[in-house]
């Protein structure tokens, strides 16, 4: 925060100090508001928002203790913690010093004070306060369990940070595992409408009969067993954010009817033919890349653009290489406290071995890998050894790998490239050695 948009109160019972302060801060602050009578600072700080309080520490006490300084700084803490106090005194005294700071003043200062120090003292203090909101705004993503400090992992929070504040519907692309899911969570969480529901449907997981009773509800009577009336999935995200997972595995019928809820903003509940409106905020997620949404034999373009305003690419594990330590430690801990063990540490070959594997399974696969190793391990050393990792994902790769014909190596170098590159056809063909019409005839050639 700037030195001109600060809004500051100096509360001092002499008039000449008063006249000097607010003479020196007017020019240079939004407002100051001068103040003899410390009686009035509750009212003051109660009535209007203050970023500094410049207070006097001896007021009528013969006795000059500091007592009274220190009694009203307690006072402004209790209404507003975030205020940032400097206390000022003509008697200089390291003890008193140090009693001020902690009790929460962020900086002391002895008359005659110098303007200059004065004036850059409360520069620092509006800097760290600003740095301090910066801090705790960073910290709202991670609220949701998402960890990572590669640089792929931080362009997702800022791209989090952007766009949750708004109302934009929200595609998320990434493998299985990756955690589409807590992405889905944190943009609720720093949304507005954060205090309102956020439901999620596995939307791939319902069949046809189910989709339009799930998600649009039904009325007594619609069916056989619609024994009384239920509200869609629609309709209990009111207000709030309904998270569509696994969209891309949905029929084009069912499409066509997401399609029309969506155009419209209202649902009609099987059984009737009053539409109810909505107010939603919608996002999707899908472990499909954006080149096989494109194809209209399996994905309506129409519903593409509106599901997908602004999307966001979730990055496999393995090309976050500097995060897999960390949330490894995360999940060695959680865990630890789960099964009540002492806490662990790892040794270097443990961490070897965690950063030269490939990790098909992403968060998920690791995540159950150091579930098993903690309730697995004798003592609290976790090493090479305690680090087994899943069958599944093995044989699934191990079984692709036998299939060497010379049609599947191109068509999996085709999806590695160009899931690579984001799904960016133009990069991709570069990559490969080939023209953009090449590429996408083998796209049409594979069903890709």
């Amino acid at each position: 925060m700037l030195l001109k948009n600060a809004n500051i109160l100096v509360v001092d019972d002499d008039a000449d100090v008063l006249t000097a302060m607010r003479l020196l801060l007017k020019s240079r602050a939004r407002n100051v508001i001068v103040e003899q009578n410390p009686g009035n600072i509750t009212s003051l700080i109660q009535s209007q928002k203050f970023d500094i309080i410049i207070l006097d520490m001896n007021f009528t006490s013969v006795i000059h203790t500091g007592n009274e300084g220190v009694f009203w700084l307690k006072k402004i803490k209790e209404i507003d913690k975030e205020v940032a106090v400097i206390l000022i005194t003509a008697y200089g005294d390291l003890d008193l010093a140090i009693r001020s700071l902690k009790e929460g003043a962020s900086d002391f200062l002895v008359k005659p004070w110098k303007n200059d120090k004065l004036i850059e003292a409360i520069g620092e203090i509006l800097d760290k306060k600003k740095s301090k909101r910066a801090k705790a705004q960073e910290g709202l993503i991670v609220k949701s369990e998402i960890l990572g400090e590669s640089v792929s992992m931080k362009d997702v929070f800022f791209k989090i940070k952007k766009i949750a504040p708004t109302d934009a519907n929200i595609l998320i692309l990434g493998e299985n595992g990756t955690g589409k899911d807590l992405i889905a969570k944190a943009i609720h969480d720093n949304s507005l409408r954060k205090n309102k529901p956020f439901v999620k449907v596995d939307v791939g997981a319902l069949t046809e009969t189910l989709f339009e009773s799930e998600l649009f509800g039904y009325k007594k009577g619609a069916f056989t067993d619609a024994k009384a009336d239920r509200k869609g999935r629609f309709e209990a995200a009111e207000g709030g954010t309904l998270f569509l997972d696994e969209i891309g595995n949905i029929s084009l019928q069912q499409q066509a009817r997401l399609l029309t809820v969506l155009q419209n903003r209202q649902v009609t509940p099987l059984g009737s033919n009053q539409p109810i409106p909505i107010n939603i905020r919608l996002i999707c997620a899908t472990n499909l890349d954006i080149s096989a949404l494109a194809n209209e034999n399996k994905f309506r373009k129409d519903l593409i653009y509106r599901i997908n305003t602004v999307e966001i690419i979730i990055p496999p594990l393995r090309e976050r290489d500097s995060d897999v330590v960390l949330l490894a430690k995360h999940f060695i801990d959680l865990y630890a406290d789960k099964y009540l063990k002492q806490p662990f540490s790892i040794d270097h070959g443990f961490t070897n071995k965690l950063k030269n594997y490939h990790f098909p399974g992403n968060v998920r696969e690791l995540q159950y890998a150091l579930e098993r190793a903690v309730i697995m391990s004798d003592n609290n050393i976790l090493n090479e050894e305690d680090l087994v990792f899943s069958p599944i994902e093995n044989n699934t790769m191990s079984s692709a790998s036998k299939d060497l014909k010379l049609e599947t190596i191109e068509k999996n170098t085709i999806l590695k490239v160009i899931e690579k590159n984001n799904g960016n056809i133009s990069k991709s063909a570069k990559e490969l050695g080939i023209t953009r019409t090449a590429l996408y005839r083998r796209i049409n050639k594979y069903d890709l």
